[in-house]
């Protein structure tokens, strides 16, 4: 029988150690050879491909084209305050596109404005239904 110096538990050691140094070598070889790589530089060409287009402008000589009508202004509301021509004063709502619109439109009608002025639009608490309903909670005697 050989007389062997190294134990089995010392040369099983050994090796361990060194498939892990080969594995660490290894995954550092790949970290640097991943992390320290540069894109290759492409030289980039401009392509401009031409659009298909063609725009006809007959469309505007037709019949239908020529029939349309623009739209209409937008109209602003208004709140007021008038006196009429027997100094009572009345109040109310009107819808115009500007306030002198407004004010010319309540003159037409015979109204001598006070005051005028644009209608917030909106609620300032846009959840609040618009009906409430309202429940007596008294006892019926």
């Amino acid at each position: 029988m050989a007389v062997v110096f190294i134990s089995p538990k010392q040369r099983q050691k050994t090796f361990f150690l060194g498939i892990t140094v080969v594995f660490l070598l290894f995954l550092i070889f790949v970290s640097f050879a991943v992390f320290l790589a540069k894109p290759k530089q492409v030289p980039q060409a401009l392509v401009f491909n031409k659009p298909k287009v063609n725009i006809d402008m007959k469309v505007f000589e037709s019949e239908q084209f020529k029939k349309l009508r623009s739209f209409t202004e937008m109209e602003i509301q208004f709140s007021y305050s008038a006196e009429t021509k027997e100094n009572k004063t009345v109040t109310g709502f009107i819808s115009a596109s500007s306030k002198e619109a407004a004010v010319k439109i309540l003159e037409d009608i015979g109204l001598r404005v006070d005051e005028i002025k644009e209608v917030e639009i909106g609620r300032e608490n846009p959840f609040t239904p618009y009906y409430e309903t309202i429940i007596n909670t008294t006892p019926v005697e």
